[in-house]
């Protein structure tokens, strides 16, 4: 029998932001059953730990599992994550299918990444729904909501970014997104001192030549060596499109998980 190992506790300032988030979008609720999106990255591999520790000691009771999304590339083997997933005793589904061979065959006029985005996020909303999973936990944090705001008003020509917790189209998930006031520094330096088996991210397609989202990243951070203040600005502006209330319902007086505020 495999000895299961205890979960990394995160650190103070990954767990505040983290539940700070949780509570101001009401993203979990009593009785929720989550299911996490990992990819196996450093930011998806982080959440896991911080929704493992806020398991245990939130005010509230949910279940978790996770679900990876193989999607048969020659350059990306999560399946490394299944036994790390057996050694943490958290309950898991692998999905693997040909999304790299569909998306030669089925392209047209979209671009490789939204065609697999878009793949990948039905293969999750199947898992959770045929598993009876009523939340789905994204990890993406505040860098990438930034690098989306503006990507969406430069080239886009409109004010959006993602949403911290919504309802999908076919209203039977919510999706939440907890690390939304947590810095992309802040799950490096984690999974870097934790030890996390971080599954490189390699799809020749994504990352074979510079994109508009890591130009973005590259301007972003040279304007915070200029001021430190910025994604601090960055996230009081994103604000308005970042909620979305109104469709997951009104947050409940007192629904907070963990309410310290961290500096960004």
């Amino acid at each position: 029998m495999m000895m299961l190992e205890q979960p990394v506790k995160p650190a103070k300032s990954l767990l505040s932001a983290a539940g700070r988030a949780i509570g101001d979008y009401d993203m979990i609720r009593e009785g929720d059953r989550v299911l996490l999106g990992l990819s196996g990255g450093k930011d998806s591999l982080s959440l896991l730990h911080v929704l493992l520790d806020l398991q245990k000691r939130a005010p509230i009771r949910f279940e978790l599992a996770a679900v990876t999304v193989d999607p048969q590339s020659p350059d990306f083997d999560p399946s490394p994550l299944k036994d790390y997933m057996a050694s943490l005793g958290v309950k898991y589904f692998y999905e693997s299918q040909p999304i790299v061979e569909q998306a030669k065959k089925s392209l047209q006029g979209d671009s490789f990444c939204a065609y697999c985005s878009r793949m990948r996020r039905g293969i999750l909303y199947r898992t959770a729904r045929e598993n009876g999973y009523n939340v789905l936990a994204l990890a993406q944090h505040l860098d990438d909501l930034a690098e989306t705001f503006l990507m969406s008003t430069f080239f886009g020509g409109k004010l959006r970014t993602m949403k911290a917790h919504y309802l999908n189209d076919a209203k039977d998930v919510r999706v939440i997104r907890p690390f939304v006031y947590v810095r992309e520094r802040q799950t490096a330096d984690f999974a870097e001192r934790a030890s996390l088996p971080v599954i490189p991210e390699n799809c020749p397609a994504c990352f074979a030549m510079p994109s508009q989202r890591m130009h973005m990243k590259t301007v972003l951070a040279q304007l915070e060596s200029e001021n430190n203040k910025l994604f601090a600005s960055l996230l009081t502006a994103m604000r308005p499109l970042m909620d979305d209330t109104a469709n997951v319902g009104e947050i409940p007086e007192g629904s907070k998980i963990v309410e310290v505020p961290e500096e960004l």
